[in-house]
This record gives C-alpha cells, sequence and structure tokens, in this order.
C-alpha cells in the first residue's frame, strides 16, 4: 500500500527528531541526519567520522498518533570495500509503546565502491526505498522509527493515514554518551540493538548517541558538541579509537583527557558525567596500535583485526588497553577531588578477559549483538542503577 499522494504527509522536523544534534535539508526537498553541527564537521573531520556521524545511530522518529499505516520514503548510501565482504543493509525498526513491533531493511540508494589498493571510489546510485508499517493498532499510541546505525539515509517524505502528533514534552531524562565504533553498533544487526539502546530501554532514559566509528579521538570540537547539548545523565566511553588509530602517545593523551572534560565542565559544571575505560580486547591490552586488517583473513574473506605495534614500544609512550586505563582511573581520582559528580567506570566490568574467552569479539575488535545485550545489561546495573553515578532518578526535570 503506497501512500506517497494520499493520506497525511509530515514534514521532517526537529519536532518529531531525537537524537540527533542537527537536521540538514537537501538541494532534492529531503532530510540528512548529523550528529554532529555544521562548524564541527569543518574543523577537520576526515572522511571516516563524516560518514560515522552522518549514521543516524540512536536516533529515532518519534510521535503520537492513531494511524494504522506509516510509510518512510528514505535514500540510503553506502560504503563498499573492494574485495571485502559487503555490510548488512541497514534495518529501520517500529515501536510502539516501548515494544518492538516490526523491522524493514533499506534497498536501492547510493553504493560506494573503495578500491582500498588505489583509492579510488566507483558511484553507483540507485532508487529511494519505500519502508512501510502496516496494520497498527487503531488507538492513540507512541511511536519510535529507529534509523540505521550503520548506513547514511536521507530522508525523503514521511506519510500515514492520521496525523503523526509532535511529543509534547520528554518523560525521561537525557542521557548523551559519547564512544567510538562499538557505542555506534558496530557489529549489532538491529539499531535497537546496539549496547546504548538496549541500556537506555533499560534505564528509561532518553538517548542522544554520539559514538563515532573510529572517531572517538578526544577531538576538541567533539567536546564543545558534547558541552552545548543539553543532558542530564553523560557518559564518555574512551581509549579504543585513541590506541587503534595510534594517533596519540602518552604526554598528549592526559592534558587532551583533561581539556575534553573541562570543556564540557564549561556548560555541564555538575552534570552526573561518567568515564568509561575501554572493554577487554585481547590485540591491544599490552600491544600498541595502529590495528589492521589481518591479511591472511582477508585472503580467506574473513574480517579480522591485528595490533601491528610492539609491546616494548610503551617505554616510548605508545598506548595501550591496559595503559589508559590506569591513566584514566588516575585522572578521575585527582578531578574527583574538585568535581563530586565525576565517575569512573573500568570497561572490562562490562566486558572482561573471562567473557572474551566465553564469547570472543568475532573480529577481534567489536562485539556481536550478544555481546552487545551483556555490555548494556552490566552498564544498566552499574551506571543506572538505584545509587549509582547516572541514577537516573536523581533528576528532577528532564532537559528540554
Amino acid at each position: 500500500m503506497s501512500l506517497s499522494n494520499v493520506g497525511f504527509t509530515t514534514p521532517i522536523t526537529s519536532d518529531i527528531v531525537r537524537g540527533a544534534i542537527e537536521l540538514e535539508r537537501t538541494a532534492g526537498g529531503g532530510t540528512l541526519i548529523h550528529r554532529l553541527p555544521a562548524w564541527a564537521r569543518a574543523q577537520g573531520a576526515d572522511s571516516q567520522l563524516t560518514m560515522a556521524e552522518a549514521q543516524p545511530s540512536g536516533v529515532r522518529l518519534a510521535f503520537r498518533t492513531s494511524a494504522t499505516v506509516i510509510e518512510l520514503v528514505a535514500l540510503r548510501s553506502r560504503v563498499v570495500y573492494e574485495g571485502l565482504p559487503p555490510r548488512p543493509d541497514g534495518v529501520i525498526e517500529l515501536l510502539i509503546d516501548g515494544v518492538f513491533v516490526s523491522r524493514a531493511t533499506t534497498s536501492g540508494g547510493v553504493s560506494n565502491t573503495v578500491n582500498m589498493a588505489t583509492g579510488s571510489v566507483e558511484n553507483q546510485q540507485g532508487p529511494a526505498c519505500t519502508i512501510t508499517f502496516s496494520e497498527l493498532p487503531a488507538d492513540d499510541k507512541m511511536v519510535e522509527i529507529w534509523l540505521p546505525h550503520n548506513e547514511v539515509i536521507e530522508l525523503i517524505s514521511l506519510h500515514s493515514d492520521a496525523p503523526l502528533d509532535a511529543l509534547t514534552s520528554r518523560e525521561n531524562p537525557v542521557w548523551l554518551h559519547h564512544g567510538s565504533s562499538i557505542s555506534q553498533g558496530s557489529n549489532a544487526v538491529y539499531p535497537t540493538d546496539i549496547w546504548p539502546a538496549v541500556a537506555a530501554r533499560a534505564g528509561t532514559v532518553d538517548l542522544i548517541n554520539l559514538g563515532f566509528g573510529g572517531s572517538a579521538l578526544l577531538d576538541p570540537f567533539t567536546a564543545r558538541t558534547l558541552r552545548d547539548t543539553p543532558a542530564d545523565l553523560i557518559s564518555l566511553k574512551l581509549g579504543i579509537n585513541i590506541v587503534n588509530t595510534d594517533v596519540m602517545r602518552l604526554r598528549a593523551f592526559v592534558p587532551a583527557v583533561h581539556g575534553f572534560l573541562d570543556t564540557i565542565r564549561e556548560k555541564h559544571a555538575d552534570t552526573p558525567l561518567l568515564v568509561v575505560s575501554p572493554i577487554y580486547c585481547p590485540i591491544h591490552e599490552n600491544t600498541p596500535g595502529p590495528a589492521s586488517f589481518d591479511v591472511d583473513a582477508l585472503a580467506k574473506g574473513l574480517v579480522h583485526f591485528v595490533a601491528t605495534g610492539r609491546p616494548d614500544e610503551v617505554a616510548q609512550g605508545k598506548l595501550t588497553l591496559g595503559v589508559i586505563r590506569d591513566e584514566l582511573e588516575r585522572l578521575v581520582r585527582q578531578r574527583q577531588q574538585t568535581d563530586p559528580n565525576l565517575w569512573y567506570l573500568d570497561g572490562r566490568a562490562l566486558y572482561g578477559e573471562t567473557d572474551s574467552q566465553k564469547h570472543p569479539l568475532p573480529d577481534n575488535l567489536h562485539p556481536d549483538s550478544f555481546i552487545h545485550s551483556l555490555i548494556a545489561e552490566r552498564f544498566n546495573a552499574l551506571a543506572f542503577g538505584a545509587g549509582a553515578p547516572l541514577d537516573p532518578s536523581q533528576v528532577s526535570e528532564p532537559s528540554s
């Protein structure tokens, strides 16, 4: 059933979009989701971050309606790496009053095939896709449409057989989270299965996910974005990208973390803030980066990562996950003397060495959906539980 030319058409504006930092109107009249503002994207962001921030991880359309049919027309944009297995199609999911109801995969759209040997990119243009959710209950309900966490998608139009009304206020505290591809949801199958989404539902908080694949690098523009975003609870999952990109040494890392926190505290002086160190990752526990593809695995059509540094380079200031955990804990303990709302969580409490033996990271770097759920369950208990650092019950009035 197509409603493109009949029924109700609802503009896609910030009134019904949650979890985004900025919406961009395209030349064709569609809407692109951004998780960094334009001024930040202009400050030296590379192609990796440009792609990651435009993938709407944790972003959803939210509204009340009695509609029984809702149709979303969208144009996806994907990157395919020549010689590597293609990434799964993006998934769009519909929830009613917080409960999963239906999902559909995206198709068509723009495909950019990258030859990693030459750097050349082949562009293929396909049609927009139409996602239709039908046979929904006719009573008034709160609907969320969760967008793909792993591909860029331009929202063309939104149609329904009854009006879609923007939510008038936030009922739950706003949780602002920043992290790496693990926080963005890498290797999770569905957008509601990424660990921040699972934890947000369990903790009854409203998620803004600034997890950027390969790009949690203590960039000043990311700190300023976190500073300027209204939030009731903040968490920062720091470290893995610093190691696997080999972007800095110990001398630069410690003051960079201090500066990152200082910037956030300029406008979030008393907001509960939890610093989370990396989860257990065997290849980088004692071996510095950078990380690279395992050539032997690629020859077999598999994607695995290896660490290419040497343990003896730690003495020269190179970073490992072990070094970063020690420094983050020391740094937080130091700052707690004047910042009682700052907390530290060892990432191995979310996924540790024993977990790694039972449920290894499939590609040596990223969790699968099961591990995402495990991390979420533990984060909910350790961060959102009664008396925990980000206990939502301590928030008297959610941010607007």
